[in-house]
């Protein structure tokens, strides 16, 4: 992706929603806007609720859900990671309260959407040049909130941890062997994450993997086996019974029921 790009949450999520409220990171950079309904997002392991004229900022990276329900619309525009267009380095989380800032915001978004929907010559320039306005709003709007809470400790150790996940999981380690690293028992990271996310440790890294098992499944044509290896399963057999505890399908029948889906995914 060599310019911004402006999507709804659906469009995100290729309408099927576990992609978003299962664990997982982007490799590229995303403001969201929500505009309609409420729900929750657990950002580096932290659970927050989020609502109408909420904007999440979500570095590259970062583990993250997000559940935005049935009647939930949100706006994502979206950034290439490594260019010159720049968000936080940390995930931001803004209440926006103020009329005039959320009606800039809107029409930043809104002049994406006609641009992209128009298809004109030097459309990768023109929507570039949006998403800076998007950065330069975002910036104001993190001055007019003022500084984030210095993080508790505990805050801490489950950014750490979600960090850790993000990074490795597809080594295969149990959670007892993140919790090692972090220099903690496995009962403390379960106590500490349970309290930050709703999620128990070893619970965020099995959606951390799960979410990576079905989108090798849905999204390509991998052999199974090379799937398992990829993810740092034992064996294809393993890895079978992983995904049958968590979606009630086979590996295959997952595969299998994405490709009848993907027409109405694509038009959604």
């Amino acid at each position: 992706m060599a310019h911004a790009e402006i999507k709804t949450v659906v469009q995100w999520a290729k309408g099927t929603d576990w992609r978003l409220t299962l664990q997982h990171s982007c490799d590229h950079h995303a403001l969201v806007w929500i505009t309609r309904g409420q729900g929750i997002a657990i950002i580096d392991g932290v659970r927050r609720g989020v609502g109408v004229h909420n904007a999440l900022a979500i570095p590259a990276g970062t583990m993250f859900a997000l559940d935005l329900g049935k009647t939930g619309f949100g706006q994502v525009c979206i950034l290439p990671a490594g260019g010159p267009i720049l968000l936080p380095d940390t995930a931001h989380h803004l209440r926006i309260r103020d009329v005039t800032s959320q009606n800039e915001l809107t029409a930043i978004l809104e002049a994406m959407q006609r641009e992209q929907s128009a298809r004109r010559d030097f459309m990768d320039e023109a929507l570039n040049a949006q998403a800076r306005m998007l950065t330069v709003w975002l910036r104001r709007a993190m001055i007019a909130q003022g500084p984030q809470e210095r993080p508790s400790s505990s805050t801490r150790l489950m950014q750490a941890y979600a960090a850790l996940v993000a990074r490795d999981f597809t080594s295969g380690r149990a959670m007892a062997v993140y919790a090692r690293a972090l220099g903690v028992t496995p009962t403390h990271l379960t106590r500490v994450c349970k309290q930050a996310s709703g999620l128990t440790a070893a619970d965020l890294l099995t959606e951390r993997s799960l979410h990576a098992a079905r989108d090798m499944l849905e999204a390509g044509d991998l052999p199974i086996g090379q799937i398992a290896a990829t993810l740092g399963f034992g064996s294809a057999a393993y890895f079978s019974r992983f995904v049958l505890q968590h979606t009630g399908l086979t590996p295959s029948a997952l595969r299998a029921g994405a490709s009848t889906r993907k027409p109405a995914a694509l038009a959604t």
